[in-house]
């Protein structure tokens, strides 16, 4: 076996500046109109069409799953931005009776903030997309970290997302990517008070280990293990 290239993990300066980009861009990401932000992630998702073939065949390159199912794989991708967009123009809250007389109560949904994606090894693309187009339709800004045997895939995605954004006149940190070790940037994103939300893809025990640190910080957590 041969390398095929070499990546560099984020340090502790890269995760800050990050965050930081992350922080200038969010406001202007939550006053974009919901259908708006739908539409970004329809972009996406049409990204995602353009570049199934070479992302399947990095898939396959990387991890080892077979082609046909790394097409199904990015396929998933396209399909949950094809959701998202729907859900965009759906984002309803209730209007609710008042005791006081000649006034009623609105329910508005606002968004999380800033949010941590962890992703597995096995469905590099797919579970990012499940994560990144509902979080992005509904206002948050979000970074990710990959598994690191699959960083190669992190990258490409990664770039391929941010294009999207910048092409729009947008700031790509509003889906940042930081590359590194589970002890590392793992470590860092569920230990990040700044993370309103993680999201974590993974074995039972890291998952635990996750809910323990982020709960600790009274954070939230979506944790399929």
């Amino acid at each position: 076996n041969e390398p095929i290239a070499r990546i560099t993990g984020a340090s502790g300066d890269d995760y800050e500046a990050c965050i930081k980009a992350m922080e200038e861009a969010r406001a202007g990401w939550q006053a974009v109109p919901a259908p708006k932000r739908g539409e970004i992630v329809r972009q996406l998702g049409e990204a995602f069409r353009k570049y199934k073939e070479p992302l399947a065949k990095l898939v396959s390159l990387e991890m080892g799953k077979i082609y046909a199912e790394a097409l199904g794989e990015v396929q998933e991708a396209v399909d949950i931005c094809d959701y998202a967009v729907g859900l965009s123009r759906m984002l309803a809250g209730q209007v609710l009776p008042s005791e006081r007389p000649e006034h009623a109560m609105l329910e508005c949904w606002h968004p999380l903030g800033m949010i941590g994606i962890i992703t597995a090894f096995n469905f590099p693309v797919a579970v990012f997309a499940w994560n990144a187009a509902i979080s992005l339709v509904c206002g948050n800004v979000s970074i990710w970290k990959g598994a690191s045997s699959t960083a190669l895939i992190t990258v490409a995605v990664g770039k391929i997302v941010a294009e999207v954004f910048e092409r729009n006149g947008l700031s790509g940190a509003i889906s940042s990517v930081a590359m590194g070790s589970g002890r590392d940037v793992g470590e860092r994103l569920i230990s990040d008070a700044r993370l309103s939300l993680i999201s974590f893809t993974g074995s039972t025990s890291i998952g635990r280990r996750c809910s323990e640190v982020v709960h600790r910080r009274f954070g939230r957590t979506i944790l399929e293990l």
